[in-house]
């Protein structure tokens, strides 16, 4: 039947059914992501439980004010800096060298079976894999009995300031660089195979048909990713940090969704903690706008 009769009718055209499908989801945004939106007026409250959001003190930007002054605020944003950029710098790295290596493996099987192997560490959270960096990283972990095999001092790398953002890159791009190369391998089969059939006539090593061929072919993605992972610049990871970090370490690891975690909810400071992931959301927000721009100026390819 027509679209035109449907309407005619008055009855749900064809395409109404899918349509209604979306109808759950929306439901789920509304409630779980935009309602809790009005818990930001706590923000400029002096926020009392008892009183409700309607019934606390409005003071405008009473603890913004007292977030810039904290004496601790600039290393909590120091530390959430480092780690994110070093997780999206290194994370990417290695992305990119494991795709192109990982095509050049010809044996499907063990192509596949490396890539099972590499990619099971994402789908498991930072709660199982804490207990496994925490038994490999501890005084008397393998990488310490390792140290002392070979006559070294043995390293507190979850006690120590000097180790503990290190360890949180490094094991960051353990779980999560095989799964990131997804998109990396798929730009390099969109290349054209007639330009490494070419480059080998012409007697091109292995090394410069990577530099030569794949690597340009693979640079508009790279860039694009590499563009929008800025919005993630201030999100360094709440589950990962929380889970592997102590008072000790708190220097060099407290980032800013574990300081809210600290100061909002087991401090009960409830508008301050408020207000440092607001101010957080703020930024990502104004990234992810320069983000979309510099991805659409330098790759012609943007999110929306």
């Amino acid at each position: 039947m027509k679209q035109g009769n449907w309407k005619a009718r008055g009855r749900l055209g064809p395409g109404a059914m899918y349509h209604m499908m979306m109808i759950p989801g929306i439901l789920f945004l509304l409630v779980f992501s935009y309602v809790p939106m009005v818990g930001i007026i706590t923000a400029f409250q002096d926020y009392i439980p008892a009183k409700g959001m309607f019934g606390s003190e409005f003071v405008g930007l009473k603890h913004f004010m007292y977030m810039f002054k904290l004496p601790d605020i600039a290393q909590v944003v120091s530390n959430t800096l480092v780690i994110a950029i070093g997780k999206i710098l290194l994370g990417t790295m290695m992305a990119i060298i494991f795709s192109v290596l990982l095509n050049e493996i010809r044996i499907k099987y063990v192509k596949k079976s490396v890539q099972t192997i590499v990619y099971l560490p994402h789908f498991l959270s930072w709660v199982v894999l804490a207990s496994v960096v925490v038994n490999m990283f501890s005084l008397d972990g393998i990488v310490n009995q390792m140290l002392a095999f070979f006559g070294l001092e043995n390293i507190n790398f979850l006690g120590s300031n000097t180790w503990f953002q290190p360890l949180i890159i490094g094991t960051d791009v353990w779980k999560e660089f095989g799964y990131s190369s997804i998109v990396y391998l798929a730009a390099i089969t969109s290349i054209d195979p007639g330009l490494y059939e070419a480059a080998g006539m012409d007697g091109a090593s292995w090394w410069r048909k990577v530099w030569h061929i794949t690597l340009p072919g693979m640079l508009p993605i790279i860039l694009l990713m590499g563009v929008m992972s800025l919005t993630n610049i201030l999100s360094a990871g709440f589950d990962q940090v929380y889970n592997l970090y102590n008072p000790v370490v708190y220097e060099s690891g407290d980032i800013l969704d574990t300081y809210v975690y600290r100061i909002g909810l087991v401090g009960r400071q409830y508008s301050f903690g408020t207000a440092v992931g607001l101010f957080k959301s703020v930024i990502g927000i104004v990234l992810l706008m320069s983000a979309n721009q510099l991805a659409k100026k330098y790759t012609d390819r943007k999110i929306f």
